[in-house]
């Protein structure tokens, strides 16, 4: 009987070691598994700040093309109620002009409305 609790007695020495060995050991794999994931979150944390950055910049280029092309549409819309007035001054002003500058007249006009962007782009550089 002795050497039974002679061994396990022993057995019961080795024993504590032993968890103490595993419960370092786990909590050593714990504090870098702790480690890894704070690297991690600050990583994600840092590409969460980069995407809101540039989030917010893509809102910001959106609200000035939206306020360009809103101008724009205005400014077409204008350009459209001047081409009509104009339109219609040449069309009360041309029975008053001779045949001659009639037919002027009404060459110019069928050459306005076939100008091209190109052209329109030379003629505003000359400007």
């Amino acid at each position: 009987m002795f050497p039974q609790s002679n061994s396990r007695h022993s057995g019961s020495s080795h024993l504590p070691q032993q968890l103490k060995f595993t419960t370092s050991d786990s909590c050593d794999r714990i504090k870098d598994e702790f480690q890894l994931l704070q690297a991690q979150y600050h990583s994600l944390k840092l590409e969460c700040d980069k995407l809101a950055s540039e989030k917010s910049e893509m809102q910001r280029h959106y609200v000035m093309y939206y306020e360009m092309s809103y101008g724009l549409n205005i400014e077409m819309h204008k350009q459209a109620e001047i081409v009509k007035r104009l339109n219609g001054i040449c069309a009360q002003v041309l029975p008053y002009l001779s045949q001659e500058h009639q037919q002027q007249v009404l060459g110019a006009i069928e050459r306005a409305k076939q100008v091209t962007a190109p052209e329109l782009n030379s003629i505003i550089r000359v400007c």
